[in-house]
């Protein structure tokens, strides 16, 4: 496979192809609104399967839900205790789906320890649990990825989790799941769409859908935020996989169709490796939701919450009350408590859930308990739920419905198309050494680059060899080297600061000034390639700046409402277009009064 750059110019082909689809004969035959792994998940399933397929994003790639999770790829093992075995044996099967096939140098398996209170009946239930889960595993059709489950006496559980309290738990069975870098996932699935003949244009916002007079949906207008230009596309299908906007992207078909979708907000901290001292990871029930301790990379992520989020959607935060929660939850079972000084960083996530039933003259089909496809309008297919586990059957399962008696002919094929960077990775994984050598790469440094880049690798060392300083780490940002920061712009699809800072770096949250101390650097690199003069660099700067500050005076505010206040404070880069009834005569879309929605479609 030709592994195509996302590039500036790569976009503005994309739009070019969008103004093209109005010409006679030119409509695609599918337009995919929302740039999260759902619809990045729906633009590679259409592509593959012979259609000329674009996908559209009003922010940046995975900036919504899908760069905010807990960065888990599971089965559910919650969900056995509500005994619906079928839908944890479908999330088992793209786990290991993930893991030997399609993506194995970005999911990788990490194990984690179940503490056990008492040492007859919950020994007995929870291992029956988790034998289950294995079992499930193992008959899910393919390999098997994970090690068995095991049983762990207290000193054995302690030594996997020295800082495990000795009176917290009698022992511990130890099972197997995955972790990912979701951002990075969703990237790879659009450029392996890309690479594929999709089209992609982030920062690219639909604020209205073409209707017929007898109220088919044939298209969309959309707006290029960078320059402002209105486009018109034409499609013979257009999928909404907006996330918590559901239901504000529905709205502009002007039909009272569709899915019910509330936010539920859920948020993590990030703690350096070295504050606790642990081999595996946990997971912890509390009264309100599952609570895990993850190790990934130089710290922990621990998460998460669930509480209902009525604010707007674009920028949700934690607020001091939900960091306190999740700390003291943690120091439940931490023999040297946790406190806010050890917090070098947080992010909060917006669950999109599924309410009861469809709204009136839907065509629905209830495909999962977790996520549903539904037609609120002819032309116009709607996907919500579900997680970013199962993110290729809620794609498959969208654009079968929407082709309805065709899709018997034209049947999904990405369950044996490998993202881009699991081609050869083998490959490159042997070479390693070499490449390290070569570079002056120690292993961590190695393991690094190969968990972000696979078999991709390859392309950075082509920059190195051009520039040999970009082989180097950035001084204020150790962790990742120089040509990291100019591939996540020459290659990755990055147009902003904010964009290599919050998703194709995770400097952000990995750091305790998030990232702000390697700004001058990084603009340096990303500046000549994107064509920044100085006023556009400082501005850049100046933006990421503000954010940063919004971000850590939120994390203060006790709750939801006060610590929105304060995060938009901070304007956006890029901002979205108010729709419906919250725009003004200058920029409100051409839809009937009254017939639009508050927030932002296309994210």
């Amino acid at each position: 496979m030709r592994t195509a750059p996302l590039t500036a110019q790569a976009r503005q082909d994309a739009l070019e192809s969008l103004r093209r689809s109005s010409e006679q004969g030119r409509e695609l035959d599918l337009l995919v609104v929302g740039g999260g792994v759902t619809g990045a998940g729906i633009a590679l399933d259409g592509v593959t399967r012979g259609l000329s397929t674009a996908i559209v994003e009003g922010q940046d790639w995975a900036s919504g839900t899908s760069s905010r999770s807990s960065k888990l790829v599971h089965g559910g093992l919650r969900y056995l205790q509500m005994l619906d075995f079928h839908l944890v044996r479908e999330a088992l099967t793209e786990r290991d789906l993930l893991i030997t096939r399609l993506a194995p140098h970005l999911v990788k398996p990490v194990s984690f320890l179940y503490p056990l209170e008492n040492r007859v009946w919950e020994r007995a239930y929870v291992g029956a649990g988790v034998a289950l889960y294995d079992t499930l595993a193992s008959v899910s059709g393919t390999r098997r990825a994970m090690p068995i489950h095991r049983h762990l006496t207290r000193k054995g559980m302690e030594r996997l989790f020295p800082d495990l309290r000795h009176d917290a738990a009698i022992g511990a069975v130890r099972y197997w799941d995955a972790s990912v870098d979701d951002a990075r996932l969703v990237e790879s699935l659009v450029r392996t769409a890309v690479s594929y003949g999709a089209h992609a244009a982030s920062r690219t916002q639909v604020v209205d859908l073409q209707t017929t007079t007898g109220g088919a949906i044939t298209g969309a207008e959309v707006v290029d935020l960078e320059s402002g230009e209105r486009i018109d596309v034409r499609a013979r299908h257009v999928i909404n996989a907006t996330g918590v906007w559901t239901e504000q992207t529905e709205s502009l078909a002007g039909s009272e169709g569709g899915l019910r979708v509330l936010a539920s907000k859920g948020i993590h901290i990030v703690v350096p490796r070295a504050r606790i001292e642990g081999n595996t990871g946990l997971i912890l029930q509390t009264e309100k939701s599952v609570l895990f301790i993850i190790p990934w990379s130089r710290y922990w992520v621990i998460g998460t919450t669930d509480t209902p989020w009525e604010q707007e959607l674009t920028h949700p935060v934690a607020t001091s009350a939900d960091i306190d929660y999740v700390i003291d939850h943690a120091n439940q079972v931490l023999s040297r408590p946790l406190t806010r000084e050890d917090v070098i960083g947080t992010w909060a996530g917006l669950r999109p859930l599924l309410q009861p039933g469809t709204k009136e003259g839907t065509s629905s089909a209830k495909v999962s308990r977790e996520h549903t496809v539904a037609s609120p309008a002819p032309g116009l297919t709607v996907v919500a739920g579900g997680k970013l586990t199962t993110y290729r059957v809620m794609a498959k399962d969208a654009v079968d419905f929407a082709l309805g008696a065709r899709a018997t002919t034209l049947p999904s094929i990405t369950h044996e198309v490998p993202l881009v960077g699991a081609e050869g990775l083998k490959v490159v994984q042997r070479q390693a050494r070499a490449i390290g050598a070569r570079y002056g790469w120690d292993r961590p440094r190695l393991d690094h680059l190969l968990h972000r880049y696979g078999s991709l690798l390859q392309e950075l060392t082509d920059l190195c060899d051009e520039r040999p300083e970009l082989a180097r780490p950035l001084a204020n940002a150790p962790a990742y080297i120089g040509a990291e920061i100019v591939y996540a712009v020459s290659h990755e699809g990055a147009l902003h600061l904010d964009d290599v800072l919050m998703h194709r770096t995770r400097l952000n949250y990995e750091q305790a000034d998030k990232g702000t101390g390697a700004l001058e650097e990084i603009a340096d690199l990303v500046a000549p390639v994107l064509g920044w003069d100085d006023a556009t660099r400082r501005r850049e700067i100046d933006a990421y700046r503000a954010r940063a500050a919004a971000e850590d005076a939120a994390a203060a505010e006790p709750d939801d409402a006060a610590a929105e206040r304060v995060r938009l404070q901070a304007p956006d880069v890029a901002p979205l277009l108010p729709l419906g009834d919250d725009a003004d005569p200058g920029t409100k879309p051409g839809s009937p009064a009254g017939r639009g929605a508050s927030g932002p479609a296309g994210t």
